[in-house]
């Protein structure tokens, strides 16, 4: 059995190392392939300084944001070796020590061609922060508009508690869960769900990718399992007090791409129920800014819904240079 992690990056190198030398130090991964997304730093002299067999880099020549990062990724780690199991991560998120043997003993019984009812086509593992609390933005979950369970807690408790796995199931001796979505950090995905789902959506760009292609692959008919024994952490600095998203431009990516995740997950009968429920949710998300920021955020909402409904993808050095002007007033 043959596991690749694939690592997107963009001048972030003080991570990086971090996230290398933890990876090359894991006992049982074969392969490390770093996408450069166009890092103006020092991060392409630094990979071209490093003398590893298992380690290859992909260049890119432009900015395609962690969406087109993965999609890019993907495609060269099949090139490359065609691994049975692809481990998708951040440059800010690592495997605690022991994750992948931890992982291969938990798949030793996977097929990773396996295709059909019952084949697992990708796993998921427990994420944390680095002071050892579980961190929320990778808290796996159900889809509430599949599920009855998930949906009549969220309903009734009004939030992400509805659907995301309680503190109870992230225990390291906790049975494994199946799930629906996962996050890019700590992410693997056989050969038989790459090959059939294909790779996640470049056109993203930015935030949401990972639970448009967890979606996508169960609706190819993969199972998606969570596994609490295999921990990983992530550095994230992106949410500051209050769930505030820094820099400020990231809230039109956040809002934008979650048109079509409502869209994705909730179903065009059900969509706009699921939309309007968004909507409240981002509306409230304003009193986490400052008053002179409120403004900002509101107008980057909406052009991000905007454009969500119509479908726009990609980066959008508009929204960037909007961004800089309105937070400058």
């Amino acid at each position: 059995m043959t596991v690749a992690a694939v690592v997107v990056t963009h001048d972030r190198l003080r991570q990086l190392r971090l996230t290398l030398r933890r990876l090359l130090a894991e006992e049982g991964l074969d392969r490390v392939l770093v996408v450069d997304n166009a890092s103006r730093d020092e991060t392409r002299a630094f990979l071209a300084g490093l003398d590893d067999a298992r380690l290859s880099v992909l260049r890119l020549e432009e900015n395609r944001g962690g969406a087109g990062g993965f999609e890019a990724g993907l495609r060269e780690a099949a090139r490359l070796c065609d691994p049975d199991w692809c481990l998708l991560l951040d440059d800010d998120a690592r495997p605690l020590p022991g994750a992948i043997v931890a992982f291969r003993q938990a798949v030793a019984e996977l097929d990773p061609d396996a295709r059909g009812p019952g084949a697992v086509g990708a796993l998921a593992a427990a994420v944390f922060t680095p002071s050892g609390e579980p961190c929320e933005m990778n808290r796996p979950s159900r889809n509430p508009f599949w599920h009855a369970g998930p949906f009549l807690r969220t309903i009734l408790r009004g939030g992400r508690k509805g659907f995301h796995l309680p503190d109870a199931a992230l225990d390291p001796a906790a049975a494994p869960a199946e799930i629906d979505v996962a996050s890019f950090v700590g992410f693997f995905v056989s050969r038989a769900a790459r090959q059939d789902a294909g790779l996640p959506d470049g056109g993203v760009f930015l935030y949401g990718d990972d639970v448009l292609y967890s979606l996508r692959l169960r609706r190819a008919g993969f199972r998606m399992r969570f596994l609490p024994q295999v921990r990983f952490e992530h550095d994230c600095a992106t949410l500051g007090p209050g769930a505030a998203y820094r820099p400020l431009w990231k809230v039109y990516y956040h809002c934008r791409n979650g048109v079509g995740i409502a869209r994705a997950a909730a179903g065009p009968m059900v969509f706009p129920a699921a939309l309007l429920w968004y909507l409240v949710l981002w509306s409230r998300r304003a009193r986490h800014y400052a008053p002179a920021e409120r403004t900002v955020y509101r107008r980057l909402m909406w052009e991000g819904v905007r454009d969500g409904l119509l479908r726009r993808q990609g980066r959008n050095d508009r929204i960037h240079a909007l961004a800089d002007r309105l937070g400058q007033r």
